[in-house]
C-alpha cells in the first residue's frame, strides 16, 4: 500500500523516493553475502536473463510506447522523436562503455573495457554493474518527471510498476555483485558495502532524468525514448552475453522470458 504523501510529493520528490527504493532492494540483494560464499553459475545466469527480460519490458511498455503516444500529440511523424532518442541514448551507453573504466562479470582481468587503468578486479566489476544502474534510474526519474506535463499517457501507475519492475531485476543484480566479491576474498561486509554501492547511482540519475523532463517537457518524447535505448544498450551488450557465457542457455532464455512476463504484467496492472 503507497502511502497518500507520496501521491501528494513533487515528480522529483517522487523520482527520488522511487529510486532510493530500488537501490533499497539492491542492497537487500547485495546481503546474500552474509549468506552465501558462492553462486551457483546457473542461478546466476537465470538472473542476469531475468532481469533482460525484465529491461527489455520495460524499455517498450514503460517508455518507448508512453514516448510514441506524447509525440502524436504534437507532431505528424510520433516515431521520429522515438528513434532519435533510442539511437541516443544507446550512443551515450556506447560512448560511456568505451570511457569509463570496467568488467564484466566471468571475464578475466585482461579483458577490461574502458580507459586502461591500474584499478584492482573488484573495482572494474563494481563499475560495470553502476554503468548499467544509469539507465535504470535515469529511466524512473524521467517517467515520474513526466507526471508535471499532465499527459494522459504519463500515468504515476505507469512510473509506479516502472519502478517496481526495476526494483525487482535490482535484487539478483546486487547479489551478482557482492558475491562474486566474496571469491575475490573480501570480508563479508566489504563485499557487501561494494554490492550496495553500485545501486547509489540511481537516485543521482532519477532525480537529474526528473528535472531534466520538468524543465524540458517538449523534450519528453525524446528522453523516455533515450532511457529505452540506453537500457536495450546494456541488455545487449551485456546481460545477454553474460548469461550465455558458461553455456546455460536454456536456463538463461526462461530467466528472460519470465522477466519480460513479469514486467509486462505489473505495467499492464497498474498502468
Amino acid at each position: 500500500m503507497i502511502p497518500q504523501w507520496f501521491y501528494d510529493a513533487s515528480p522529483v520528490t517522487q523520482a527520488l523516493i522511487a529510486t532510493l527504493f530500488t537501490w533499497f532492494v539492491t542492497a537487500l540483494g547485495a546481503a546474500m553475502v552474509f549468506f552465501f560464499k558462492t553462486i551457483n553459475r546457473k542461478v546466476l545466469d537465470g538472473m542476469l536473463g531475468f532481469a533482460a527480460g525484465v529491461m527489455i519490458a520495460a524499455s517498450f511498455w514503460s517508455l518507448l510506447a508512453p514516448a510514441i503516444e506524447m509525440a502524436e500529440e504534437t507532431t505528424d511523424w510520433p516515431v521520429v522523436p522515438a528513434v532519435i532518442g533510442f539511437l541516443l541514448g544507446g550512443a551515450f551507453l556506447w560512448v560511456s562503455d568505451k570511457i569509463l573504466p570496467h568488467l564484466h562479470l566471468g571475464f578475466p582481468s585482461s579483458e577490461a573495457e574502458g580507459i586502461k587503468t591500474s584499478w584492482h578486479r573488484s573495482v572494474l566489476l563494481v563499475l560495470a554493474i553502476t554503468l548499467h544502474n544509469i539507465p535504470e534510474g535515469l529511466a524512473i526519474g524521467v517517467a515520474f518527471g513526466a507526471l508535471a506535463t499532465d499527459l494522459p499517457s504519463a500515468s504515476i501507475a505507469g512510473a509506479i510498476a516502472l519502478t517496481i519492475g526495476i526494483g525487482i531485476q535490482n535484487f539478483p543484480e546486487g547479489a551478482a555483485v557482492s558475491i562474486p566479491l566474496r571469491r575475490e576474498k573480501f570480508s563479508r561486509r566489504k563485499a557487501f558495502m561494494y554490492g550496495q554501492a553500485s545501486g547509489i547511482v540511481e537516485p543521482i540519475a532519477g532525480v537529474i532524468g526528473a528535472f531534466a523532463v520538468i524543465s524540458m517537457q517538449p523534450l519528453l518524447p525524446y528522453a523516455l525514448s533515450f532511457a529505452a535505448g540506453a537500457m536495450i544498450f546494456v541488455v545487449v551488450e551485456e546481460l545477454i552475453p553474460e548469461s550465455q557465457l558458461n553455456r546455460n542457455t536454456d536456463v538463461a532464455t526462461v530467466g528472460a522470458m519470465l522477466g519480460f512476463a513479469v514486467m509486462m504484467t505489473l505495467d499492464v496492472a497498474l498502468g
